[in-house]
């Protein structure tokens, strides 16, 4: 069957454009009426569609897949079927294929294959942490959006085809299926590994490593064929690179990596140093002479299979793996590495006990040191402190643990409070004292978790928005005139049975009753006390409805923000109306600021958004000139965000016969000043194609015109990872700020003044 534009698969796509095809379906723009968003439907081919048990197979892996939520993954929506048509429907990418873009370019630079690598390495990692392995990891399965980002699709039908024989139909190609998938033996994450080591060479080269007249014919390449050196191609290839490519390649499964996390760690550290020989390969073992041979039937057929020589004798294939497993041990060996490793540990041990003996000795003899406190002064060499990584990118972290001499291992979680792609756990305290070397687990947030929004149509207004807040759910209401449902109970809800997640809006339709009922017009109740809403909603022959409190620094607490039916609506009389109020600004915690000059103080009042007061004088005995005596609030009290904190500073120690405390504004010469701070992340300077520049001319604009940048003029010197930067105003206003590399606009924000 042909689809049409304008076509609706499953009553909700509207067929829209054709895409592309592939080996095994074909791809649609489509329209999705229910969720008013468009969609990418791979609908399946008719050969497949009539092959029951391959639609079986491709149903059940495309739903498992359809659980994968990760930035560099396209996302499953929907798997269904409509008169015999099986599809897919997926989130729609805007770009061309990594195929398409090599075959554009010709080949690419290491480092942008490194940082496509690594993308779809991380994509491949969340499919591994969820026990899905892909099985078909090639350039044609890889989309690049027009902003750069790279994603991996085709989960579902990958796992499907994997029970099929290898053929041009099936796979569409067998250039990058492991040695262990072209036997037809055992798989697991180990493939998908090999398929990106193949990637990344045709990335580097713009070639395939092997070519053949036959699929059967490229697969014995990759049982028995040598890979091509990529030096052979690249002469000044880093040998980082050209060592990763190898080991992911390794005919032997246990030769590669063993987790797609050490790639993925291997890649980072090659972009930090090219030229650094660090990747390790297991030993080679010593080749036994044999000759492995296959029966041309076999091959014609497509199956490829050992079989012994003649005069030989059948061997079980697990007596085979024993015999080729380079890992096997003696067992004396095994007792005595056994042995070494409790006596390793054993010492291990005793030197940590030493370290705390010596450390709360030096607590009691009063150095310096307060008990559970380390200073630089007494911390062992072998040991570091944890930087804090969370709310950070990845890139950030590499830097911090670098520097730290700390390895890390990426994870990935859903969190509703931390943004998608930055850091919300990692395994060590921040601040705590860590060995050297240690590996640190780094969750990073997968933004927030995706569930089935319940239907919530019969249940009322109030149980509903109850629920609705519980789960952090928006929601829109309008109302309707119903026979059938009571009045302030739901009619319908949308979405209904589909995913959503933290923070998506839920469309109610609540019912007004039946028409004849009376109508009463809503009033208007913003800005109006609680009680004064209350008493306006009842006069008007409504009902108050849930009242929900909201931090605001603009209306005043204990006023209404906003209203659930705008006013000048109809509605049934006795209806329940809900309404925000404002709970008054954000509050803060005033942090403690004795003994701090008033400089320190004002960075410290910044960093927890509030301001410098009055600074007043007064003598201490106590406190050092020009420190902090005390301030209004005082540290450890709550105060409103943006507000100002007083003063008193040291003037020394007393002298007899004189008193007195002099005050001053903050700011001396100025009746009144305001300011904005602007903060320039590092990691905010990437070119267009998304990558983090390292080097170029920085300069930034406040409303057209340039700042000084200082030492931050050029990015390779820059001294720390963000620029920090005060504009004054004499009024409030709202400044844009603009920043450019190399004379190319990378970054702005518009910044408030107040």
């Amino acid at each position: 069957m042909t689809l049409r534009n304008g076509m609706f698969i499953g009553d909700r796509y509207e067929i829209m454009d054709q895409v592309g095809s592939g080996g095994m379906s074909d791809v649609y723009k489509a329209k999705d009426h229910k969720l008013n968003r468009n969609v990418a439907v791979k609908v399946l081919k008719q050969e497949f569609s009539e092959d029951r048990n391959f639609v079986s197979k491709f149903r059940i892996e495309a739903q498992s897949a359809a659980g994968l939520s990760h930035p560099n993954i396209v996302s499953i929506y929907d798997v269904g079927d409509d008169n015999n048509l099986y599809y897919i429907v997926m989130e729609l990418i805007e770009g061309i294929t990594l195929k398409k873009y090599i075959q554009k370019k010709g080949k690419l630079s290491v480092k942008e294959t490194t940082s496509i690598a690594i993308q779809v390495a991380q994509g491949i990692e969340c499919a591994h942490n969820n026990h899905i392995i892909h099985r078909d990891i090639k350039p044609q399965n890889i989309i690049i959006s027009k902003e750069g980002k790279v994603k991996v699709t085709d989960f579902g039908i990958a796992r499907a085809v994997s029970a099929n024989t290898i053929n041009s139909n099936a796979m569409g190609s067998v250039h990058y299926i492991s040695p262990e998938q072209a036997r037809g033996g055992y798989l697991d994450e180990k493939s998908d590994i090999y398929s990106l080591g193949i990637t990344m060479f045709e990335m580097l080269t713009g070639e395939m490593p092997f070519e053949g007249d036959s699929t059967v014919a490229v697969a014995l390449q990759h049982i028995q064929g040598e890979m091509p050196d990529l030096r052979d191609y690249i002469e000044d290839i880093p040998v980082s690179t050209q060592k990763i490519v190898e080991k992911c390649t390794q005919k032997k499964a246990d030769h590669r990596y063993l987790k797609i996390s050490s790639l993925i760690a291997d890649l980072k550290r090659s972009l930090v140093h090219p030229d650094e020989d660090f990747v390790q390969f297991a030993d080679d073992e010593p080749a036994d002479g044999k000759t492995v041979m296959f029966d041309p039937q076999q091959v014609k057929a497509g199956v490829i299979q050992s079989v012994p020589q003649e005069g030989e004798e059948p061997e079980e294939e697990a007596d085979l793996e024993d015999q080729n497993d380079i890992d096997a041990v003696n067992p004396k060996i095994d007792r005595i590495i056994a042995v070494g490793g409790i006596i390793a540990g054993v010492v291990f041990l005793i030197i940590v006990i030493m370290l705390v003996w010596k450390f709360f000795k030096q607590s009691e003899a009063g150095s310096g040191v307060q008990l559970g406190e380390v200073t630089t002064e007494t911390l062992d060499e072998r040991y570091t402190y944890m930087p804090d990584l969370l709310g950070k990118t990845s890139e950030e972290a590499d830097v911090l643990l670098e520097k730290a001499n700390l390895g890390r291992r990426y994870v990935y979680a859903k969190s509703n409070t931390v943004k998608e792609g930055l850091i919300c756990d990692q395994s060590e305290k921040p601040n705590s004292v860590v060995a050297k070397n240690t590996t640190i687990t780094v969750t990073i947030s997968q933004g927030a978790d995706r569930f089935a929004a319940a239907n919530y149509a019969g249940k009322t207004l109030d149980e509903t928005l109850k629920e609705l807040d519980s789960l952090g759910l928006k929601y829109d209401i309008s109302y309707e005139f119903s026979e059938e449902v009571d009045t302030n109970r739901i009619i319908s809800s949308s979405p209904a049975g589909t995913e959503v997640q933290y923070g998506d809006t839920i469309s109610l339709v609540v019912s007004k009753g039946a028409e004849y009922m009376a109508d009463t017009v809503v009033p208007s109740v913003l800005g109006e006390k609680e009680a004064d809403a209350r008493k306006k909603l009842q006069e008007s022959g409504l009902e108050p409805g849930e009242v929900l409190y909201e931090e605001s620094s603009e209306i005043e607490k204990g006023r209404v923000i906003s209203q659930a039916v705008n006013s000048g609506e109809k509605l049934p009389k006795g209806t329940r109306v809900a309404f925000v109020v404002s709970s008054g600004p954000k509050q803060v915690v005033v942090p403690t600021l004795t003994n701090m000059t008033p400089e320190e103080a004002k960075k410290e009042l910044e960093k927890a958004e509030l301001q410098l007061g009055e600074t007043s004088e007064d003598w201490s005995d106590t406190i050092a000139e020009g420190r902090i005596i005390s301030s209004d609030p005082e540290g450890g009290e709550q105060a409103d965000a943006d507000s100002k904190v007083n003063v008193v500073v040291s003037k020394g120690k007393n002298p007899e016969g004189e008193d007195t405390t002099t005050t001053k504004k903050p700011d001396s010469g100025e009746e009144k000043q305001y300011t904005g701070t602007v903060v320039l992340q590092k990691s905010s300077l990437k070119d267009a194609e998304g990558t983090l520049l390292t080097s170029g001319k920085v300069t930034v604009e406040v409303d057209g015109e340039a700042v000084d940048m200082g030492a931050y003029g050029e990015l390779s010197k820059w001294p720390q990872t963000a620029w920090t930067y005060t504009i004054k105003r004499d009024k409030k206003t709202t400044c844009k700020v603009e920043a450019f590399v190399d004379g190319i606009s990378i970054w702005q924000v518009d910044v408030a003044i107040n």
